[in-house]
This record gives C-alpha cells, structure tokens and sequence, in this order.
C-alpha cells in the first residue's frame, strides 16, 4: 500500500470503513515500516504483532478509528499481560495485570494496538535515553533528541511508521518530542484524559496524557475517544460544548493573543525560537488575529521547588513501592544517576513540603487563569533552544548546574502550564536553519481545548506542514 503515508489515521479508518484496505493491510504496513525505520530510531521497544493479529480476528470495535494502528507510550498505558517498563530498569520484568481505562477507551475507538514506544524512566527527562532501551534518534537529525519523554512516540510518528501515537505530559513531554520531530502535540486540560484505575492524578495533576500526530483533526479525534472521567475520577475537567473534531473546522473568531518571548524560568531563549515565535505571531496577525506582547510574572524559583518536591515525591513512591515488591535495595544498579538524585532529594522532603507544593502550584493556576480574563491564547515558543545533542539531557548523567540548565530550556515554557492544569499545544510552524524542526506553543483557559484546535486548524490550513518529511522516512 504505497499511499499508506499519504493518510492521516482518520484517513486510514474511511478506507477501512469503505472497504478500500483492512486493518490486516494497515497493520502490515506499520509492521514493514517498525521493521525497516525503526533500526536507525529506536522509537518502538515491544512490538505485539500476534496479539495485535488476534484482535483484528476477534473482530474490531465499530469506532471512529476502527481499524488503525496504533503505539502505547511504555509509560503508564497499562495492558493486561503486557510488559510495561517505564523505562526502568526496576520495571524490567513488569507485567500488567488489567488494562488502563485510557487503553480501553482506544481499543473502543477501533484502534490496533501493536506495541510500544521508547521513554526515559520514569518520563523525567525531555529526552528518550535509558540505560534500558537506548537513545532514541531523532528523525530529522539521527544525532539529535527525539524530545521526551514522548520521544519514540514523535520519532515513529516522524518517521512514518504510523500517523499518531499514545503520549503523556509531565512538563511538557508531549509538546517537546512534537517540537523536537515536527508534529503537532496538544496537552490537554488537568483530568480531561482519565488517569485510573491505576493512579487517581500524575504527579500531584501535573501529568496527563493524549498523543502527539501529524493532523490537527487527528488529535481532535483521539481525543473525543478518551476524554472524560472514568469511575471515581477525583475530579473532571469542564464537559466540552461539542466534539473537538467539529472546533477543527469551526473559524476561531478574531482571538486576543498574548506574545511570550522570555521563559517562565528565567533561562535565556536562542534567538531561533524566539524568532519562530515572532513568526507566527505574524502568521495569526495575518489571520485577523489581535496579538500583543505580554509579561507572565512569575516567581521562577519558588516554582521549581514546588514542581520538584512534587515530582521527586511520586517517584520515590514508585521506587520504593517496586523495590520494596522485589525484595532490592534502591541503587543506581536499578535507576538513572538522576533519578536516584531525586529520590534522595524527596527523602529529605517533609509532608508539609509537600502541601506547601500542593498550594503554590493551585495558586500559580489561579494567577495565570486570570490572565485569561483579557487574553483568548498565550503564544510563545515550544522551547528555549533547537533539539540537544544526544546525550545532554539522559538521566545518566551525574546531576550538575549544566544538567539543570539544559532541561530548564527545554521546560522553560511548556512546564507552566502542567502546573496550572491549562491545555496547550505545539504547532509545528518553523524549521531552523540546521533544518531542525521548531515548535510554536499556544495555551489557552482551563478547559478551552476547543479555541485551540480551532485555531490550530486554521493554521494548519495557512501553512501546512503535512509535506515536510524527514528524509529517513523516505516513501
């Protein structure tokens, strides 16, 4: 099927729908491509072929996307009697016992789950290296970051392997890896996608998970399959008024945009992401769109101390959780260099701490929200700086100023909005000069996911990006 790559999986699932292929055919083709592509990537690290066949046989759910196939992050996404690593050694030998209510709702979309895509452990880097798995290449420059901690999600995706792909956003692990690879990333709302049975929220509702794709309506599409609250949700995020699929097409109306060019971190912007994000203000001004620079005031350090206390303390949770149900001792024999520095950190955390974290975190949400009273999107960009190196950013390394400032460039903009629990995305706009892509981020109110994928599609129909290929996913 030569034209699989001319599809996005909507696409995919009209030609099932009409007869035209079939889920066997579609599959076979994501299989070829993961067997050809994925050597020189290493985005897929399980691979479910029999099983993916089995359920093909079995018969397939009549759901919008019936028929396509699909890649979990191995990361959270459980499924019942499949491994699951988080990118951990400690994980190594982890096998699901149920299904995550996530991976539900995907199987009664239609879709075909055929495996999973690399992450760093524990998704705690914004790049996708572990000691387990390997580095995962970027696509467009193979020495460069795919991004992370979606990183072997983008890298599939941007390689061609399939059309969209399962993800999850800690700091900015969906926006990042779509900037890093040239695709189009939304994070959605805090708790619009369900987190249970497994956990009741992610690292203290910062985390949530959607998937990066290469269509802004595919996005949309996934999305109306999994949001929602599942049974004994602790909370939920505003019902939208209709489908996200339909806001795709809908006109967004002449928007007030905000123009963010200094990171809510303080770690200093290359002037090619700042650019980027000048272009595309333009870009929206030329659409009709009122855009105006703007200050974020926001006090950067007592934040990182926040989100770290938060996050440290949820993966020491894990660890010793695990360690403690395989009878180890917790060492860097069984975590990254970094990862055990946080552990360590959260040890020496209190209770109070973090209910200290837990309060500034919901009053940094309530003093960006009010920016949205005069405000419809905040633009600026994805990142601080291009795609690292390989190796810059792996939890391998020994935790250094350097280290810290690398990774505050990548979050620099994206980790914001984890804390405030609003949507945003990354649009893949701009490339630079290396031929590297950039990403331009808009975030929007809690719970207006819709304003974004209509201005998302708006863009996407300005200046497409659907044609710009990796010349490693070669047709």
């Amino acid at each position: 099927m030569k034209e699989y790559e001319s599809y996005d999986a909507l696409g995919l699932a009209e030609l099932v729908r009409k007869g035209e292929t079939s889920a066997e055919e579609l599959l076979g083709e994501a299989l070829a491509r993961t067997e050809s592509r994925n050597p020189a990537i290493n985005a897929v690290n399980m691979v479910w072929a029999e099983q993916a066949r089995a359920a093909i046989r079995a018969g397939l759910p009549d759901g919008p996307l019936r028929g396509v196939p699909f890649l979990l992050k191995d990361l959270h996404a459980q499924v019942a009697g499949q491994p699951l690593t988080f990118g951990s050694r400690l994980f190594a030998n982890f096998v699901s016992e149920s299904d995550s209510e996530i991976t539900l709702r995907y199987l009664r979309a239609g879709l075909v789950l055929f495996g999973r895509t690399t992450s760093p452990e524990f998704g705690l880097t914004a790049t996708t290296e572990s000691t387990l798995w390997g580095a995962t290449r970027n696509p467009w420059k193979l020495e460069h970051t795919s991004g992370g901690s979606s990183g072997g999600a983008s890298a599939a995706v941007a390689a061609g392997i399939l059309p969209a792909a399962h993800a999850s956003d800690g700091g900015g692990s969906i926006r990042i890896p779509a900037s890093c690879c040239g695709l189009f990333g939304m994070k959605p709302t805090r708790a619009r996608v369900p987190s249970g049975p497994h956990s009741g929220e992610g690292w203290g509702g910062m985390s949530t998970a959607h998937a990066v794709t290469r269509s802004v309506r595919d996005s949309a599409a996934l999305l109306d399959a999994t949001q929602g609250p599942d049974l004994g949700s602790p909370y939920q995020a505003p019902e939208p008024e209709r489908p996200y699929l339909e806001e795709v097409a809908r006109a967004p109306g002449r928007l007030r945009i905000g123009l963010v060019t200094e990171t809510f971190n303080g770690v200093a912007t290359d002037p090619e992401c700042r650019d980027a994000a000048l272009a595309a203000a333009k870009l929206c001004e030329s659409l009709g769109h009122r855009v105006e620079p703007v200050k974020i005031g926001v006090d950067a350090a007592a934040l990182a101390r926040a989100t770290q206390v938060l996050i440290a303390a949820n993966v020491q949770a894990t660890v010793d959780d695990r360690a403690a149900a395989l009878g180890r001792e917790v060492s860097t024999e069984l975590i990254e260099n970094i990862t055990w520095f946080m552990v360590q950190g959260a040890r020496a955390a209190t209770a109070a701490d973090y209910a200290r974290a837990i309060r500034l975190i919901h009053a940094v949400g309530r003093a960006i929200e009010a920016e949205f009273e005069r405000l419809d999107v905040l633009l600026s960009p994805t990142m601080a700086a291009p795609p690292s190196k390989l190796g810059q950013l792996a939890l391998s390394n020994e935790p250094s100023a350097e280290y810290i400032g690398r990774l505050q460039a990548a979050t620099g903009y994206t980790q914001l909005f984890n804390v405030t629990g609003q949507p945003a995305m990354s649009v893949p706009l701009v490339w630079s000069s290396s031929g590297l892509p950039l990403g331009v981020q808009f975030a929007a109110k809690f719970g207006d996911e819709a304003t974004l994928f209509r201005l998302a599609g708006q863009l996407e129909q300005a200046q497409p990006w659907w044609d710009r290929r990796p010349k490693s996913a070669a047709r």
